[in-house]
């Protein structure tokens, strides 16, 4: 049970930081949110490593751990959270979460498709489920959203790419767990190389300066903080502890319940209209990705 509680955990936390990490990237958008809370979220989580371990990063890790973590740290938190980020900015919170249901059918299908791995028909019953709520979900906001379609597409799009950045960042994170490796050391490994791989885009591209300007506004930098605290801090350590202790199919379906957690945040806080259509895709789709791993 210690995999699927952290999952749960995870969901509550990733339902907390996307509605955080909403604001922000509104305040000052996708790119220097991503660039921003992945180091407030890598000094929160080298301080408790620290604690624990004696050391702010797992130097003594062998090669395995970090080429592995760091990839997936690479294609899951920089370029998957980026697009992500962007979704958020544009179909908000609820809808993009939604979208991120497709992680455990991305990773399904590459299985598939890669590793030979057999797609029964329970599994793609599961999936064109997930794909059918999904689609009722986006037809019904596309309906009652203020945004153009050139924007509301440009979002669908951005939370299909976070999906698939997640979706291989997990699998390329399950091949690093050998040897009992720890799940905190594991998000350590994740964040500290995205972070020098962001870092050292923004310092190439001349845009160091104006990321740390307009991330100075205190009210702007607390909400960043707070969602790095629930997010890269709390979220992805306890992602891994999951995705260490259970299956990762079992591991992911629970973690994409934020949907459903935040159909009562979107209504309440972001003031959008929930229709029944919206409340019975959104359980049409996340029982379809129980549906491919839990029958």
């Amino acid at each position: 049970m210690t995999g699927e509680l952290a999952a749960l955990v995870t969901a509550f936390f990733w339902s907390c930081s996307s509605i955080l990490f909403t604001f922000g990237g509104r305040f000052v958008g996708s790119t220097i949110l991503n660039r921003t809370r992945l180091v407030i979220g890598l000094c929160y989580l080298s301080v408790l490593h620290f604690f624990i371990y004696g050391k702010f990063l797992p130097i003594t890790a062998d090669s395995h751990s970090w080429f592995w973590f760091g990839l997936s740290g690479i294609i899951g938190l920089v370029l998957g959270d980026s697009a992500l980020f962007q979704a958020f900015v544009l179909i908000g919170p609820h809808l993009s979460m939604l979208i991120m249901t497709l992680v455990p059918i991305i990773g399904t299908i590459f299985a598939w498709i890669f590793l030979a791995e057999t797609l029964s028909f329970i599994k793609l019953a599961g999936i064109i489920c997930t794909i059918s709520g999904i689609i009722m979900v986006v037809l019904n906001k596309h309906e009652m959203t203020m945004l153009n379609k050139k924007e509301f597409m440009i979002g669908i799009l951005c939370g299909i790419g976070g999906a698939i950045g997640q979706a291989i960042g997990l699998i390329l994170a399950k091949k690093g767990f050998v040897n009992n490796f720890p799940g905190l050391s594991a998000t350590v490994i994740r964040v500290s190389t995205a972070t020098i791989v962001i870092w050292l885009f923004t310092i190439i591209s001349g845009r160091t300066k104006i990321t740390i300007s307009k991330v100075m506004n205190r009210k702007i930098l607390l909400t960043i903080a707070s969602g790095a605290f629930f997010g890269p801090f709390l979220g992805i350590w306890m992602s891994m502890v999951a995705i260490k202790w259970t299956y990762i199919g079992i591991a992911s379906t629970i973690m994409a319940l934020p949907p459903i957690i935040l159909l009562p945040v979107s209504y309440f806080i972001f003031k959008e209209k929930i229709t029944w259509k919206s409340i019975i895709g959104t359980f049409i789709a996340v029982s379809g990705t129980a549906i491919i791993f839990l029958f």
